[in-house]
């Protein structure tokens, strides 16, 4: 009963922290949210609208119907939990239950205490944790056919887990077809295979950092100065325990894992979640390993994190609208998203120009053309359109702005323009006809324009 009374305690802990966030809405988790309400409203993924992800995280939304607030916080601290939970049966299984403790409390700690927009949004890289977890787990008990199907889950979930197959062996191949192909079956193949693997293709070749290297290295060392806990435990372990059947397994995982950082040349904080895994559960032995003394140092780091990122969760308990930076485009989508719903009708729908889901997840309304967001109208991709105009899509673009002009949705948000005016909707002279011809400016705010279409 104890037992289960401290996960429940840590649940608890977890959704607190969360709930802070309970106002804001990540682009990254808006993105698979606004698919999940398109797909409960009778839409069929990649078939009636784009998706650039593969179909697991959408349809872990339906969930709870894609809903922001505290139902998608509630959500994150349920996974958040179970890995934790599973982290804890890998470490108990290999060595003991303070081990097992240790990596479900590390583990905890760096998913509350890091990049807000990493950390708190229910996105593909975060869900990928839980079934990466899971095959390490099947692993230990010697169940490689399962480890297949986890891992199978995991790309259906983030395309580049598919760089992991290598720590599972080939006896997990059968599962890992499993669990990989029955996940896509519900859906078009051939259009999956066009929106999720050529885009993420095009997309990992055209890297918007100009030194890679020097950015991988520079954003690695800090990601590693704020988890140097349990770095310095991970060491610990790797360099005292060289005969561990587990090194081996640990040391490749590891390995893999930073691949998938680097894959892209981006570097973004999100993609460094997929190293807490193997990091905390070496982590925990090695802690375990050290001397008193010097464990008890490395534990007090943890205060670096926390330090400088825990006065946010604080400030946000006491007033949950703070106006940060990082926050304002989601504050503007919330206000554009009320000006649309005080005056839509029923069975209105929408159109919403740039990357700007959330928008999407606040009207809830139906999509009135097959594109959650302009990247497939623009060409131009999202981690650089706010500032920048190079198009990587121009054939693709062009015809799809070419079947944009059959749409009639009733509204669009162009929630690129005010930021980026080169790719503003009304600045491309394929489709400026047509949005003149049939649409009137009905509103604006800083970061978006909205247009209502004529009756």
């Amino acid at each position: 009963m104890r037992r289960y009374l401290g996960w429940l305690a840590l649940l608890a802990v977890v959704f607190a922290f969360r709930l802070t966030h309970r106002r804001i809405l990540w682009v990254e988790e808006a993105y698979p949210a606004a698919a999940a309400i398109q797909m409960e409203q009778g839409r069929a993924l990649y078939r009636d609208f784009q998706f650039d992800k593969p179909p697991l995280s959408a349809v872990v939304y339906r969930l709870w119907s894609g809903r922001d607030g505290w139902p998608l916080r509630l959500a994150g601290a349920v996974h958040v939990t179970l890995c934790c939970l599973v982290a804890f049966l890998v470490a108990r299984r290999w060595w003991t239950p303070r081990e097992g403790w240790l990596a479900a409390l590390l583990l905890a700690f760096y998913l509350t205490f890091g990049i807000p927009a990493s950390v708190m949004a229910l996105a593909p890289d975060m869900l990928t944790l839980l079934p990466v977890l899971g095959a390490a787990l099947a692993i230990a008990h010697g169940r490689p056919g399962w480890a297949g199907v986890a891992l199978g889950l995991a790309v259906g979930c983030n395309g580049k887990a598919l760089v992991l197959l290598p720590m599972l062996g080939l006896a997990a191949l059968p599962g890992f077809a499993l669990g990989a192909v029955l996940p896509l079956l519900p859906f078009d193949l051939a259009a999956m295979w066009d929106q999720v693997w050529r885009w993420g293709a095009a997309y990992s070749r055209d890297t918007p950092v100009a030194s890679p290297l020097h950015e991988g290295i520079v954003r690695t060392a800090a990601w590693c100065g704020f988890q140097f806990t349990a770095v310095a435990g991970a060491v610990w372990f790797f360099a005292r325990e060289r005969l561990a059947p587990q090194l081996r397994f640990l040391a490749l995982w590891t390995a893999l894992s930073v691949v998938m950082v680097a894959l892209g040349l981006r570097f973004s904080p999100r993609y460094y979640l997929v190293l807490l895994p193997p990091l905390v559960l070496a982590a925990a032995r090695g802690l375990t390993l050290m001397p008193p003394r010097l464990r008890t140092g490395a534990l007090a780091l943890l205060l670096i994190p926390a330090a400088r990122f825990g006065p946010r969760y604080a400030l946000l308990a006491q007033d949950p609208g703070q106006a940060w930076a990082d926050t304002e485009m989601n504050r503007d989508a919330a206000r554009a998203a009320r000006i649309v719903n005080e005056q839509a009708k029923p069975g209105d729908t929408i159109l919403v120009w740039g990357y700007r889901p959330d928008i999407l997840v606040y009207t809830r309304l139906p999509l009135g053309a097959p594109f959650l967001d302009s990247q497939p109208l623009t060409g131009v991709i999202a981690d650089r359109h706010l500032r920048e105009s190079k198009t990587t899509f121009p054939a693709l673009a062009e015809r799809n702005r070419a079947r944009l002009q059959a749409c009639r949705p009733d509204w669009i948000v162009d929630g690129l323009g005010p930021y980026n005016p080169q790719l503003a909707v009304s600045n491309y002279p394929d489709i400026g006809s047509w949005l003149v011809q049939h649409y009137d400016k009905a509103a604006e705010t800083e970061g978006s324009r909205i247009y209502r279409r004529r009756p």
